[in-house]
C-alpha cells in the first residue's frame, strides 16, 4: 500500500527518499571514520610525510639559519640564482632562512604525528589485540596453511607441551586443542616506536613554540640583561629571564704552545633582581651553564677594550674594535691620544688575548710591539699596556621540548629492541587418533625452524634394536 501511495503521490515523486548510503557518507562522523582516518593511516602517507621532514631538515642544515639580510643578499644573488631558481627572495618568500620555526614545516610535522597516531590506532593495536587473543584449531585442515606442520602419535602430546613450556611458551589448553605463543614483546614494539616519534614530535612542536635563544657579547667583570633575541617561539615570554642577569666574572683563553687557541672559559655569575649571587659556574665550550631551564653556552669570544696609562695618568680602558684583516683572521683595533687636546695619537693592533700589542704612529709606521704590563715611548710620552679586556660569546637558550625529545629517542631504542622479538605461535590438535601440531612466526622463520624440529626430537622416542622394517621414522616436517 505505501509503494502505490508513493508512486502516485506527486509530491513524493517530487522528493524522493535520499540514497542512505549517500546521507551516512555525507555525516561527519562517518565521513571522519570512513575517510579521513584510513587516508591518515596510510603507510605511503607517512612515508612521504618522513622523506618531507628530512628534504627539508637537509636544507635547514644546508642553507644558514638565522642570518641578515645582506648576508642573503651576497651568499644567493639573483643573477646567477643557484640551481636556477634559488635566490635569496626565494629563501625569505619560503622562510628557508627559519626552516624549522615555519607554519608549514610545524604542519608537516603535526599531520605526521597525526598519521602515526592513525596507524596506531588503526593498525597497530588492533593487530595487538589479535595477537593476545588465544585461538584454537579445530580442523586438521588449518594446519594445511600453516608454514610448519606435521603429525606425531597421541602420546607426545605430554612431552610436547613439557618442551613448549621449557621453551617459554605461553599454553593455553582446550578439550582437545593446545595453543602456545611466546614474543609478544615483539608486537608491542611497534607501538612503542611509533609512540617514541609522536612524543619527539611534540617535543619539537612545543620547543619551536614556546622556546627562545639568544646571543650576547659581554665584556670581562660586566653584567648583563638578556636582551638580544634572536628567535623565539610565540608563547616564549614566560621562557625569557627577567628577573636575573649574568655577570661575566672573568674570561680567558688558553693556547697551545704553538699559539693556537686551545679552550675558552667563561667564570659566570647569576645575579638576582638585588643583585645577590645566587648560581656561580665556570663553563667553556661542550660544557655549559644551566639555570632555572636556561642554558647558557660558550660560543665566541671578542676583545672588548684595552686598558693604558699615559706616563702617570690614572689607566684609561679604551673599546677595541672589530677590524677587517686582509688574510681573513681576527683583528681588532684603537686609537690612543697622546696630547690633551687630541690633535696626536696612536693606534694600537691585536689579534688574541695572549697581550701581545702592536703599536702604529700617525703616518701608519711600525712603532713598538709589546706586551701587556709593558711600556714604550711614542710621541714624548710613556705608553703602558696594562691589560686586554676579552668579551665572552654567549649563546642563551631556553628549549622546553627537549625532556620530551630526549624521553623519546629513549623509548624509541628501546621500541627498535623489542620489535626484534619473534612472535610465535605453535597449535596442537587431536583428531583422528592422531596429534597435529603446526606452527609459523613473523620473523626469524630459520631460527624457529630450527627451535620446532629441535621440540620434535625431544618428543620422539630413542631407537631400540628391532629390526629395520620395524623402526619408526622420525616425524617429517612438512614446510608448506
Amino acid at each position: 500500500m505505501y509503494c502505490l501511495i508513493r508512486q502516485f503521490n506527486p509530491l513524493a515523486s517530487r522528493h524522493p527518499e535520499p540514497d542512505r548510503m549517500t546521507s551516512n557518507i555525507g555525516q561527519p562522523q562517518t565521513f571522519f571514520k570512513k575517510v579521513l582516518v584510513p587516508v591518515l593511516a596510510d603507510l605511503r602517507l607517512a612515508i612521504v610525510l618522513l622523506l618531507a621532514i628530512a628534504l627539508f631538515s637537509i636544507s635547514g642544515t644546508v642553507i644558514e639559519q638565522g642570518q641578515s639580510l645582506e648576508f642573503y643578499q651576497a651568499n644567493y644573488p639573483e643573477d646567477p640564482a643557484l640551481f636556477g631558481f634559488l635566490t635569496w627572495k626565494v629563501l625569505l618568500v619560503m622562510g628557508l632562512d627559519h626552516v624549522y620555526g615555519t607554519w608549514w614545516f610545524l604542519s608537516i610535522l603535526i599531520l605526521f604525528g597525526t598519521s602515526l597516531t592513525a596507524c596506531t590506532f588503526m593498525r597497530q593495536l588492533p593487530a595487538l589485540k589479535a595477537a593476545r587473543n588465544w585461538k584454537f584449531y579445530k580442523k586438521p585442515r588449518q594446519f594445511e596453511k600453516l608454514a610448519l606442520s606435521t603429525t606425531l602419535e597421541p602420546t607426545q602430546k605430554p612431552m610436547l607441551v613439557e618442551a613448549l613450556q621449557q621453551n617459554r611458551y605461553k599454553i593455553f589448553e582446550d578439550e582437545h586443542s593446545v595453543y602456545a605463543r611466546k614474543g609478544m614483546t615483539g608486537r608491542v614494539g611497534p607501538i612503542v616506536v611509533h609512540a617514541s616519534m609522536i612524543l619527539i614530535l611534540l617535543g619539537c612542536i612545543w620547543g619551536s613554540l614556546t622556546g627562545f635563544m639568544a646571543q650576547e657579547m659581554i665584556p670581562s667583570g660586566t653584567t648583563a640583561k638578556v636582551s638580544n633575541i634572536v628567535k623565539s617561539g610565540p608563547w616564549s615570554g614566560p621562557q625569557i629571564p627577567t628577573d636575573w642577569s649574568v655577570q661575566v666574572n672573568r674570561f680567558w683563553i688558553d693556547y697551545t704552545p704553538e699559539g693556537q687557541i686551545d679552550q675558552f672559559y667563561s667564570d659566570l655569575s647569576i645575579i638576582d633582581e638585588d643583585n645577590q649571587e645566587v648560581d656561580r659556574q665556570t663553563i667553556h665550550v661542550n660544557q655549559p651553564f644551566k639555570h632555572n631551564g636556561v642554558t647558557l653556552y660558550q660560543a665566541d669570544w671578542s676583545i672588548a677594550a684595552v686598558r693604558v696609562q699615559l706616563n702617570n695618568s690614572p689607566v684609561l680602558q679604551m673599546p677595541m674594535a672589530p677590524l677587517t684583516a686582509p688574510g681573513g683572521g681576527r683583528l681588532w683595533g684603537t686609537w690612543v691620544p697622546t696630547k690633551p687636546d687630541l690633535s696626536a695619537g696612536v693606534t694600537l693592533l691585536t689579534t688574541d688575548l695572549q697581550g701581545t700589542v702592536v703599536v702604529y704612529d700617525e703616518a701608519g709606521q711600525l712603532v713598538s710591539t709589546v706586551r701587556t704590563g709593558m711600556s714604550t715611548d711614542v710621541n714624548d710620552i710613556s705608553l703602558k699596556v696594562v691589560e686586554l679586556v676579552g668579551s665572552t660569546g654567549l649563546q642563551i637558550k631556553a628549549d622546553p621540548g627537549i625532556p620530551w625529545i630526549y624521553s623519546g629517542f629513549g623509548l624509541l631504542m628501546l621500541g627498535t629492541i623489542m620489535s626484534y622479538a619473534s612472535h610465535s605461535q605453535i597449535w596442537l590438535l587431536m583428531a583422528d587418533n592422531q596429534l597435529y601440531i603446526g606452527g609459523r612466526t613473523n620473523r626469524a622463520q630459520l631460527t624457529f625452524e630450527r627451535e620446532f624440529v629441535e621440540m620434535l626430537e625431544q618428543t620422539t622416542p630413542p631407537k631400540t634394536s628391532a629390526p629395520a622394517d620395524a623402526s619408526q621414522p622420525p616425524p617429517e616436517v612438512a614446510k608448506l
